[in-house]
């Protein structure tokens, strides 16, 4: 089964290993690669060194992770804003130097969405829009600092091509838009506890659900729909460089 793909996702997790300690064991970024290592010395011993490097070298890795160390960094940034996201940075390029010499070559990964607007922010910050907009602001300054990362880990690692999925844009684009993509809620949870926007409680066995989700952008707390998911899939698979970039998701699998 590992031939054909492994995922290493872990809610709540993070670039730096500290990032969502609140919600108790979760495994880090750091982890999750040494998981990849594990994964790829398995593979090795079942089909040999070449055609593992072979096979590594051909597959399609694909990041989401980073938001996060935004959402949950709040209490550090009060001050020094710009040298937490450095070190969000360093340790991310840390990561994805590591994935290249275990043999990753294709490698997309998102930035940080627009985390200010989902209900959890909403819900949570009594300061209001002042708050959310600090978050969004500190969103773009680590997303203009991964593009450059990637940009600059594309050049120096060679046969690498590190694609960066603007992943703000999209949810930017969806929520403004919200209407003419079919949904009715661009602000509250579908399946809800309690807050303005649903934000305050994840989503548990006594929550409520919405009548029908697709109408909705975020399903929980945290989280987008399937609905919305999808759209953000189709533009990071067949975008163009307003989304995705040096090329999208499917040239770089045919590459």
């Amino acid at each position: 089964m590992i031939l054909k793909g492994v995922n290493y996702a872990s809610s709540g997790a993070g670039i730096l290993q500290a990032t969502g300690a609140v919600f108790g064991e979760r495994i880090s970024m750091d982890k999750q690669v040494d998981y990849f290592a594990k994964t790829r010395q398995d593979i090795i011993s079942g089909i040999g060194a070449a055609a593992a490097q072979a096979l590594l070298r051909n597959s399609l890795y694909f990041l989401g992770i980073g938001a996060n160390d935004i959402l949950f960094g709040e209490s550090r940034t009060v001050f020094d804003t710009n040298n937490y996201v450095d070190e969000i940075i360093s340790n991310f390029k840390s990561q994805l130097t590591r994935l290249y010499n275990l043999d990753a070559r294709k490698i997309a990964v998102l930035n940080a969405p627009k985390v200010g607007s989902i209900p959890f922010e909403k819900d949570t910050h009594l300061c209001g829009q002042a708050c959310l907009s600090l978050l969004n602001r500190m969103a773009m300054l680590y997303n203009s600092k991964l593009k450059n990362l990637l940009e600059d880990l594309t050049e120096n690692l060679p046969g690498s091509t590190f694609v960066y999925f603007d992943y703000y844009a999209v949810t930017e684009d969806i929520i403004n838009n919200y209407s003419s993509y079919g949904f009715e809620k661009y602000d509250h949870a579908c399946c809800e506890v309690i807050g303005a926007h649903g934000g305050l409680i994840p989503c548990i066995s006594s929550s409520r659900v919405c009548p029908d989700r697709t109408k909705y952008i975020f399903w929980d707390p945290f989280h987008p729909t399937d609905s919305a998911v999808v759209i953000g899939a189709k533009y990071a698979l067949d975008g163009g460089l307003e989304y995705v970039s040096p090329i999208n998701v499917r040239q770089l699998a045919n590459s």
